[in-house]
């Protein structure tokens, strides 16, 4: 039988493996591998679109950047950091993903991952579920007192929004709030249990961002400058991102 081929075009003298090895610290470890398979054997997301990590820096390292840049796995991977956690060479493959998706125009990104980006900024909450902060005002409270008539014991229990000098600025997921907010309940007994000093802020409370997911810096940093003036102007000495 005749032996497969594979046609490899020639390597750029510049490749996008060696722009994102500038960036990243130490150059990601991106020249390291080992072909050990490590990496793909814990990741969620091997087997998608035919690729998993090993395959996806193979890729890279042989200058394939065209397949490497519009490769839809770019937008399955978690960048859960297991791929690193397992290679004996600590590649940073997710940090090789977040830079193929910066690259992405953003019309072209996943609507759902873009929308809740830009989402966050119809107000100063945050919310990629486009909450206003008397949305989230309401629930709180009615939910708070829903519970403290429900169960006596934690009849004293407080949920503040806005309190001046709290220890603790609590952020909460946004989808809770609108879709499930029994959710926020849990959370609200542990911190009454143990006595802690915590508020929310009715502006940057919401704790996702999905900026970091599109490879946004921006509005990555944008979302967070927001959510940093809402803990200072309230005073609180510790921020709690439950994200």
């Amino acid at each position: 039988m005749p032996s497969a081929v594979i046609e490899l075009k020639a390597r750029a003298e510049h490749t996008f493996k060696d722009e994102v090895m500038k960036i990243l610290p130490d150059g990601g470890n991106l020249n390291l591998c080992l072909t050990c398979g490590l990496c793909s054997s814990g990741c969620p997301a091997t087997g998608l679109e035919d690729m998993d990590p090993r395959k996806f820096l193979r890729m890279a390292a042989l200058g394939l950047d065209e397949e490497v840049l519009n490769s839809k796995w770019a937008w399955m991977c978690t960048m859960c950091q297991r791929c690193v956690y397992a290679c004996p060479m600590k590649i940073d493959i997710p940090g090789l993903v977040f830079n193929v998706r910066n690259r992405w125009p953003k019309a072209s990104q996943p609507k759902n991952i873009r929308g809740s980006c830009e989402m966050a900024f119809k107000n100063d909450t945050c919310s990629a579920m486009g909450a206003s902060e008397e949305d989230f005002r309401f629930v709180v409270e009615d939910v708070l007192e829903e519970y403290q008539e429900a169960q006596p014991e934690f009849s004293a229990m407080q949920a503040h929004i806005n309190k001046h000098g709290a220890e603790f600025f609590l952020n909460q997921n946004s989808r809770e709030p609108v879709t499930e907010p029994d959710e926020m309940v849990p959370l609200w007994k542990i911190l009454d249990i143990v006595g802690a000093d915590w508020t929310y802020g009715s502006k940057g409370w919401a704790a996702e961002n999905y900026c970091l997911f599109c490879a946004d810096t921006e509005l990555w940093e944008k979302n967070v400058r927001i959510k940093a003036k809402a803990v200072d102007d309230l005073g609180c000495k510790v921020w709690l991102n439950t994200e």
